[in-house]
């Protein structure tokens, strides 16, 4: 099983835990940029995105739009239109399972916890011990996290593993933390922090991710699912078999992620990411300039790998 690993060694540049790939290695500044959403109804997903999660139009063309933080240009999601709705109850598919946008503080999550609520959204919320999450759907059911991270140096971990948990949330410490002040829309330097998929196989996609695409391990014993990273993070991908045996991909005319987007320190990482793939069998689609390239993993979800900007 992808999930029962064995025991790493140490390897240069190492943080204490989780397993290196055995070649090419994502740079421990990979970062994640913006994904690309398909909706059902733009207008409704655009009155959504920015009354509850506070995203603003950073542009805007005929068949969707650009959404950033309030007072920042940085695209994080792109919303395109063209899905048919998918009726209530729809069995989960393959690919997006949700998009996690990190905010700049726990101040933050509590300001935004105090939104919602005012506005009666419905949410889940959990404790990871590395972060605390809030969780909702957007209009089509597209998974969306909100999320803080704690800090780095009150992480702990299980032997190499990254000791992650879902434990529920301390609502009322937060909302103290957090005081009187209000939420005045997704806050600059707020980012995409992780995404997480659902997936057919932990072995294929560990083979895909982890040993070809160059991502370090980081939990590996949580029921189903997997969790990647570079440089030591918590996790820029979660990866899980939730969705059951018999999930299929997302069809082409539904709500679903069109796209997601790794970004690394240069053009060279981009190459030697790009070289790792095909050495691995994975077909890689380049720019004609070389700062990116497009693949797909074995249940067809598109990733851009581009240098940063």
């Amino acid at each position: 099983m992808a999930n029962e690993f064995p025991s790493p060694t140490s390897y240069p540049g190492d943080a204490g835990y989780g397993i290196a790939p055995p070649g090419f290695r994502l740079p421990a500044r990979t970062r994640l940029g913006p994904v690309r959403l398909q909706v059902s109804d733009l207008e409704r997903s655009l009155d959504y995105y920015g009354e509850v999660l506070g995203f603003r139009v950073v542009g805007r063309d005929a068949g969707g739009a650009a959404l950033g933080p309030r007072d920042s240009d940085e695209i994080l999601v792109e919303l395109r239109g063209g899905a048919s709705a998918v009726a209530p109850g729809h069995p989960p598919r393959l690919g997006l399972y949700h998009v996690a946008y990190l905010l700049p503080s726990r101040e933050d999550l509590g300001r935004f916890l105090r939104h919602i609520a005012e506005l009666g959204e419905r949410a889940g919320a959990s404790d990871h011990y590395v972060s605390e999450a809030i969780y909702l759907r957007d209009p089509d059911g597209l998974g969306i996290e909100v999320y803080a991270d704690r800090p780095r140096s009150t992480w702990t971990t299980n032997g190499r593993e990254l000791r992650m948990a879902t434990v529920p949330l301390n609502v009322p410490e937060i909302l103290a933390v957090t005081g009187d002040s209000r939420w005045n829309g997704l806050p600059s330097g707020s980012t995409v922090g992780h995404v997480h998929l659902h997936v057919g196989d932990l072995d294929d996609a560990a083979h895909f991710y982890h040993e070809a695409l160059g991502f370090d391990t980081v939990v590996w014993s949580y029921p189903g699912a997997l969790f990647l990273s570079a440089g030591g993070y918590h996790h820029h991908l979660g990866l899980n078999t939730w969705a059951g045996s018999r999930a299929e991909p997302a069809h082409a005319d539904e709500p679903r992620l069109m796209e997601w987007t790794i970004e690394v320190p240069d053009a060279e990482s981009v190459a030697a990411a790009a070289r790792s793939l095909e050495t691995a069998g994975y077909p890689v689609e380049r720019s004609s300039d070389g700062a990116d390239f497009v693949t797909r993993d074995p249940w067809g979800t598109a990733l851009r790998v581009r240098a940063a900007r």
